[in-house]
């Protein structure tokens, strides 16, 4: 076991319960893999990050939150999302909208004023309590379409939604150190974590052309790509649309991506630092989405297209919303197809269980050559 250079014990001031219960379980067990320390650090119940109750989405950390995301940027996100949910209602005969991770309930509440009668139910599967009362606050006008779960259950049909849910599902972290591949963990180091490497046969799925240089650092999806199959499984008849950032395989793992993607956040300010705040702030990282698109593929789902959230918001009608919204209205909007925003580094996929159709969100721009 080998101790990276760049790790550091976490500060008196910023040590939290969840920290102390995770060296807790490190001084009988020694070591845990990332995937495992980012799950407890994000989903541990009542400590962690997004079954505590701190505010988490919001415009200004004034507010105490941490980040904000497109439907609470703009109102027009979701009523753009919702013709491409109309149209796969639509095309699947379905009447049912399944949203993951559903943040403050913001998108959900776009979609049903906009869909109206097309959405019979609208299931909200979210692992966080403390969510589920700011939704259904927030959602009682729909009480009675609103439903929570848990989990999927055997069989469903209907058309799935899923915005920013697979960048914070936990990852693999793995390193290569100019011979071989080594696993990412983290230990016990003084009075916080530090990180530690074991070999692994885990790899990342392409190489570039010159081969990974020493000290190349990135991440595995295994959990995301996992859930992609079980909901292949499970969705007998409907579609599934996913936004998020992230990137093609070949560019995933670029040599100049060297250091991986991940990130996190805290009071809007990013820092690449996990180990700090353990519990308080969120963990995310880029989602290889060539691998989300074969897990699907494999199990069984079409992809109906892929590309960049401003290539879909346009080809869903946002331009057009815009143009008959106001001028502070138009500002914000216009954050969500901007390159140097959210317009390019957000990419959309969606996939369809049952007959394939021409789906108005990829009609231009499709990138779905490029997975």
């Amino acid at each position: 076991m080998s101790a990276n250079d760049s790790s550091r014990p976490q500060s008196a001031e910023t040590g939290t319960p969840l920290l102390h219960q995770i060296r807790e379980h490190l001084a009988d067990e020694g070591w845990w893999p990332f995937d495992r320390f980012m799950s407890t650090a994000l989903y541990a119940p009542e400590h962690g990050y997004y079954s505590g109750g701190r505010q988490k989405f919001g415009l200004l950390p004034d507010s105490g939150s941490d980040f904000v995301t497109a439907p609470e940027l703009s109102p027009l996100f979701g009523q753009a999302l919702a013709a491409q949910v109309a149209q796969a209602l639509s095309q699947t005969a379905t009447d049912e909208v399944w949203e993951f991770g559903a943040g403050t309930g913001a998108l959900a509440e776009q979609l049903l004023s906009t869909l109206g009668d097309a959405v019979r139910r609208y299931v909200i599967v979210d692992l966080s309590g403390t969510l589920r009362a700011r939704q259904a606050e927030r959602l009682r006008p729909w009480a009675h379409k609103v439903v929570w779960l848990d989990a999927l259950p055997e069989r469903f049909c209907g058309v799935v939604v899923g915005n920013e849910v697979l960048d914070a599902m936990p990852v693999q972290l793995i390193r290569y150190d100019g011979r071989q591949w080594l696993e990412r963990g983290v230990v016990r180091e003084g009075e916080g974590l530090g990180w530690a490497d074991r070999p692994t046969p885990l790899q990342p799925p392409c190489a570039p052309p010159d081969g990974f240089v020493p000290g190349f650092l990135t991440e595995l999806h295994a959990q995301a790509e996992a859930f992609v199959r079980t909901l292949a499984a499970q969705l007998e008849r409907g579609a599934a649309f996913f936004i998020d950032y992230g990137f093609p395989e070949a560019e995933y793992y670029h040599p100049q991506r060297s250091g991986g993607t991940l990130m996190c956040h805290y009071l809007h300010q990013a820092d690449p630092d996990p180990l700090q705040r353990v519990g308080n702030k969120d963990i995310t990282a880029h989602v290889n989405f060539t691998g989300i698109a074969l897990a699907g593929q494999d199990a069984g789902l079409q992809v109906l297209g892929y590309t960049s959230q401003a290539n879909f918001l346009i080809n869903c009608g946002l331009i057009e919303l815009m143009a008959r919204a106001s001028l502070p209205a138009r500002t914000m909007a216009h954050k969500l197809l901007a390159e140097h925003e959210m317009g390019e580094l957000f990419k959309v996929i969606g996939f369809v269980a049952g007959p394939e159709f021409e789906a108005i969100g990829f009609s231009r721009g499709d990138r779905s050559h490029t997975l």
